[in-house]
């Protein structure tokens, strides 16, 4: 399967998006879009909690995968989603693939950074929707994109032959 690329305008319009392509997998990107990288455990366990109700909506999904290159973790994962539920904390995205080859297909990707989240999405032969990124992005997320806006057409664009 060739991984994909959408662009999208925010999370709620992601979760939409996976519905309608009937994924087995998806995975989420934590910052800034399950939680704000400055934001309180509070919002992190919030924002888990809302994307896990949401996900219980996608008919056939198996795994709901959070993943974060930070060391942030949740109080708690919510029960009584009937998917799996994996949370990845200094997860390596792009480099690390193994934590995720025991996944169902179709997937996708849900983040807002090409270099981590799009590519990890190629790597796993998943789609990438990716959510435009939030207004005040800090220093490290504000490079990430701008190098992210040069690897794209690279990445995920198909070459005819």
């Amino acid at each position: 399967m060739r991984s994909g690329y959408e662009r999208l305008a925010g999370l709620d319009e992601a979760l939409d998006r996976i519905k309608q392509l009937s994924m087995r997998t998806v995975i989420f990107d934590i910052e800034p879009l399950v939680a704000h990288w400055d934001s309180s455990q509070e919002a992190l366990d919030q924002g888990v909690a809302h994307v896990l109700a949401q996900a219980d909506d996608v008919p056939g999904l198996k795994v709901v995968c959070f993943s974060t290159n930070s060391l942030r973790r949740p109080s708690v994962i919510p029960a009584g989603t009937e998917a799996r539920v994996v949370y990845l904390a200094a997860a390596g995205k792009p480099l690390r693939t193994s934590l995720y080859r025991d996944f169902p297909k179709p997937g996708a990707v849900i983040g807002d950074q090409v270099a981590t989240d799009g590519i990890l999405a190629r790597r796993l032969g998943y789609t990438f929707l990716q959510c435009r990124p939030v207004e005040d992005l800090p220093l490290g997320p504000r490079m990430m994109h701008q190098l992210g806006s040069l690897v794209r057409p690279l990445v995920f664009t198909r070459h005819h032959g």
